[in-house]
């Protein structure tokens, strides 16, 4: 295990091992804009652009390749406004697509999430003891849905 990851019983500082389906490189598929993607990721990336051609080619890509392939897009206009809405609607669809993984977010209980990183993601997660953490944030909330009852 990589030495930035923290998984006890108050927090989970990386998806990895036991919990590598928080991550959006976990293959779990989800629809976003009628189109289905074989990861979060794969999605997301896709969501950059409003080009249906390009939407369509990450379907067929690994995660990796997909975030490879995002960088490259020209990005919409409105991208920074909306990529939170976005991403919290893709990581909501994992979640209500997959039961498993849902009831398995919800076993995290109460803990904190964060996507505890070392390739300097300081917005959708911490790398070196700082960032956003957004991406914790939405999975949080998403578990407090449906520990909720919705």
């Amino acid at each position: 295990m990589k030495e930035y990851i923290v998984h006890n019983e108050k927090e989970i500082k990386g998806f990895d091992v036991d919990y590598r389906f928080l991550s959006n490189f976990s293959m779990a598929g989800v629809y976003f804009d009628g189109l289905w993607y074989p990861s979060t990721e794969n999605a997301y990336q896709s969501a950059k652009t409003f080009d249906e051609r390009e939407r369509k080619r990450f379907r067929n890509m690994t995660p990796g390749q997909s975030k490879k392939e995002g960088r490259k897009l020209e990005i919409r206009a409105d991208w920074d406004k909306v990529k939170i809405d976005v991403m919290s609607s893709i990581v909501f669809d994992k979640f209500y697509r997959n039961k498993e993984l849902r009831e398995k977010l919800i076993d995290t209980g109460d803990k904190y999430l964060e996507e505890t990183n070392d390739w300097g993601d300081k917005f959708w997660g911490v790398c070196d003891g700082e960032g956003q953490n957004e991406l914790g944030k939405i999975l949080m909330n998403i578990r407090n849905f449906w520990k909720n009852g919705k």
